[in-house]
C-alpha cells in the first residue's frame, strides 16, 4: 500500500513539476532574450513553485546579506539545493562548465543566467575569476560551492580556496565606498522526512553524490515525501579580516560544518549568531592585501 501512494504522490509531483515548468520556461527565455527585469526576478518565484509542488519546507536561521554583489558560501548536497537558496532571494549559481551540457538541466541552468567554470583548467581561472566578478559588479548574489563537488549530506567536505578567488575583487558598496567582495557562509541541512528526523540511511535519498543516475533519484524524490531542509545564514565578512584566502576559506567551512552538525543534531541555529541585518563592520580595504596566487 505504501508503494502504491509513494507511485501515486510522484506521478502527481510529476505532473505538477512539469507544469510549472512550462510556465517558467518561456517567460524566462523571453526575459533574458529581451533583458527584462524579470529575469533574475522569476527564477526566485519558479524555485518557491518547485518547493511547494515537491514538498520541500525550507526553515531559515538569519537573512542572506543584502548588500549588492555577495559570494555565498553553501556546502553542497543535491541538485535540490538551488531551488532552496533560490526561493528565498534571486542568486545566480557557479556550475561546472559540463552542466551546461546536460540534457533539460543544461538549458535551464542557462536560463537562470548560471556562470559555468572549467575546474580543471587552470589556465581559465582568470576569466572565471572575471565571470563571477561581472555578476557581482552587477549587484547580483552567487552562490558558490566551495566544496568542488556534492556530499553525501552527512558531512561537510573541505571547502577549495581556489574557488573563493572571486573574494579578493573590489566592488562599490552601498555607501559609496570601495570594499572587498562580501563571503557569507551558509549552513544547508536536509533534517526531516515526513516530520520525522531524517536518519544517515535516509539522507542519501535526498543528496545527490557520486556517480548516482539523475533521473531514478529524481523519480524516487518525487515518490518520497515531505522533506525539511534548514538554511542558517551567518554573519558575512571579507578577505581582509584574514591574512589570506587560505584563511578565509577555513573559517567559512568552520561556521558550515558547526551550523550542519547542529541542524543535524536537532538543534538548527543553535551553533553561532545568525545574520539578522545588523550593521556590518569591515576594515577598510587593503590595497596591500596579498591573496595566495592559484596558478
Amino acid at each position: 500500500m505504501n508503494k502504491v501512494i509513494g507511485t501515486l504522490r510522484g506521478v502527481g509531483v510529476a505532473i505538477a513539476f512539469l507544469s510549472v515548468t512550462a510556465v517558467f520556461l518561456p517567460v524566462q527565455w523571453l526575459a533574458v532574450r529581451f533583458d527584462w527585469p524579470l529575469r533574475d526576478r522569476f527564477p526566485a518565484q519558479y524555485a518557491r513553485w518547485l518547493c511547494a509542488v515537491m514538498g520541500i519546507r525550507v526553515e531559515t536561521f538569519g537573512r542572506p546579506c543584502r548588500e549588492p554583489g555577495v559570494l555565498l558560501a553553501v556546502n553542497h548536497m543535491s541538485y535540490l539545493d538551488m531551488p532552496v537558496l533560490a526561493g528565498v532571494i534571486p542568486v545566480s549559481f557557479v556550475a561546472k562548465a559540463e552542466v551546461g551540457k546536460w540534457p533539460f538541466f543544461g538549458m535551464m541552468s542557462k536560463l537562470v543566467r548560471t556562470v559555468f567554470v572549467e575546474r580543471e583548467k587552470r589556465s581559465r581561472a582568470g576569466k572565471q575569476r572575471d565571470a563571477i566578478r561581472e555578476r557581482l559588479e552587477e549587484g547580483g548574489t552567487v552562490v558558490l560551492f566551495p566544496e568542488g563537488t556534492s556530499s553525501d549530506g552527512n558531512r561537510v567536505l573541505s571547502f577549495k580556496s581556489s574557488l573563493l578567488g572571486s573574494a579578493d575583487a573590489m566592488l562599490l558598496g552601498s555607501d559609496g565606498k570601495n570594499r572587498r567582495v562580501l563571503v557569507q557562509p551558509v549552513s544547508l541541512a536536509y533534517t526531516r522526512l515526513h516530520g520525522i528526523p531524517m536518519g544517515r540511511e535516509f539522507r542519501p535519498f535526498v543528496a545527490w553524490y557520486g556517480d548516482m543516475d539523475l533521473a531514478p533519484h529524481l523519480w524516487e524524490l518525487f515518490c518520497l515525501g515531505p522533506v525539511d531542509v534548514v538554511v542558517h545564514y551567518h554573519p558575512p565578512m571579507t578577505v581582509d579580516q584574514f591574512k589570506s584566502r587560505k584563511e578565509l576559506s577555513a573559517e567559512c567551512e568552520r561556521l558550515v560544518r558547526e551550523g550542519v552538525s547542529h541542524a543535524l543534531a536537532g538543534r538548527p541555529g543553535a551553533f553561532g549568531p545568525a545574520y539578522e541585518d545588523e550593521p556590518i563592520e569591515l576594515p577598510p580595504p587593503q590595497d596591500g592585501f596579498q591573496a595566495e596566487v592559484v596558478a
